[in-house]
């Protein structure tokens, strides 16, 4: 009988070790699977919390990337605007430029030539000038020697007068001379 004792002992005995270590599992499991089941629902609040606050902040981060990009973009775009502004008032001044280079050098031709008339103009006037003053000064030469050439012919007729009145003298005497010896 020891041997059948032993055979119903060992595991009456293994039962109450595992019906002790079973209630002992039972009484607490509950509490322990309730614990877990919070833990895990705080995990999964904690989660979800912290899934919440990173979609918030991304959304926080996208509209400020957003309002950033969109900040930039008006940027870029007045900056755009601007070098195209830029650009067409430098196109026109550089074709205003143009203009007035073509204006002023048509006109510096026409200055130029009208120079040229008038230093052609002047030297002609200033031939004339010099063909009067030499006229002048041959008047005056001439003048002083019409002057001489009167005088001396003043001269002569007196000479001539007087000789005719010499002549008409001593015909006269040789005549009242004839007249007398008669």
């Amino acid at each position: 009988m020891k041997k059948t004792l032993i055979y119903f002992l060992v595991p009456f005995i293994g039962l109450i070790i595992f019906g002790a270590l079973y209630w002992n599992f039972d009484k607490t499991y509950e509490q322990k699977e309730a614990q877990k089941k919070l833990i895990e629902k705080q995990k999964k609040e904690e989660k979800l919390q912290k899934e919440a606050n990173d979609r918030a902040r991304a959304i926080k981060d996208a509209v400020d990337a957003q309002a950033r990009r969109k900040a930039e973009k008006e940027a870029r775009d007045k900056k755009d605007l601007q070098d195209r502004e830029y650009r067409v008032n430098l196109a026109e001044s550089r074709d205003k430029a143009a203009r007035e280079e073509y204006k002023l050098k048509n006109q510096s031709e026409r200055l130029q030539k009208d120079i040229d008339a008038e230093k052609a103009a002047i030297a002609k006037l200033d031939e004339q000038k010099r063909l009067a003053l030499e006229e002048v000064a041959f008047l005056k030469k001439f003048t002083q020697q019409a002057n001489a050439n009167v005088q001396s012919l003043h001269d002569v007729i007196d000479k001539i007068a007087a000789a005719d009145k010499a002549r008409a003298d001593a015909e006269a005497a040789a005549a009242t001379a004839k007249k007398n010896n008669s």
